[in-house]
């Protein structure tokens, strides 16, 4: 069992920055697969962000591309969103999540097994 907790979300106005933690109860060096998603008000979760086991391959939703950076530090079981040039658009509950297998469907949400509970961002105009 894999706990995992996000922080650093808040109120940002837009085109400023954040940066998200999620850090993993359990050693995780390589287990996992990580991913970000988000669920924006009155929406479904979606996908943001991926990154493999080794942390050598990313992935990124279209509307996050060339602003968001996933990165991970497996000594310290930690995955981490950059998120910069916020735009209000971007506002919604977001959450990591692992991920045992390697299939392709990296963006599912059902391909992982394990969430946190979610950080609140939201981005004023």
């Amino acid at each position: 069992q894999v706990q995992l907790v996000e922080s650093g979300g808040g109120l940002v106005q837009a085109g400023g920055s954040l940066r998200l933690s999620c850090a993993a109860s359990a050693r995780t060096s390589g287990a996992y697969r990580m991913g970000w998603f988000r669920q924006p008000p009155g929406k479904e979760r979606e996908f943001v962000a991926a990154i493999t086991r080794n942390g050598v391959i990313t992935d990124y939703a279209d509307s996050v591309k060339g602003r968001f950076t996933i990165s991970r530090d497996n000594a310290k079981n930690t995955v981490y969103l950059q998120m910069n040039s916020l735009k209000p658009e971007d506002t919604a509950v977001y959450y990591c999540a692992a991920d045992q297998s390697a299939t392709i469907y990296y963006s599912r949400v059902g391909e992982y097994d394990y969430w946190g509970q979610g950080t609140q961002v939201t981005v004023s105009s």
